[in-house]
């Protein structure tokens, strides 16, 4: 198994920063937007507001789990992981890496696991 190269995660790292930022301001932006206080209108207006406002937790949601990816991303170049395959123990392809810099898996281990859902999802 090799090495990752000092300027791919020097270039991940700033990635994975700027992409910090970026969930971090689109959180905000969600929350801003939940908390506009507009409780009148009639039923449909209502339930239009109470749609939106899932749609907003939803996709709340998944910035928080995309933060916290790139929080362990963050945490695995600080301990020398970084870049290192889950499932096959390989290194990372470097295109991939640029791609998606908080990914945990190479190709082929993200292959392996989805086979492996696959297989025992009911």
């Amino acid at each position: 198994m090799g090495a990752i190269e000092a300027t791919l995660i020097k270039e991940c790292k700033t990635l994975l920063l700027d992409a910090k930022a970026e969930v971090l301001n689109r959180v905000r932006n969600t929350r801003q937007e939940l908390h506009i206080e507009d409780k009148g209108g009639d039923e449909a207006d209502q339930t239009v507001r109470v749609l939106a406002e899932a749609e907003t937790l939803t996709l709340h949601e998944r910035l928080r789990t995309q933060l916290v990816e790139i929080e362990m991303a963050l945490a695995r170049i600080e301990n020398g992981t970084y870049g290192v395959c889950e499932e096959t123990e390989e290194i990372i392809e470097p295109e991939r890496l640029r791609a998606i810099p908080w990914t945990r898996l190479s190709i082929e281990g993200a292959e392996l696991r989805e086979s492996l859902q696959k297989r025992y999802a009911r």
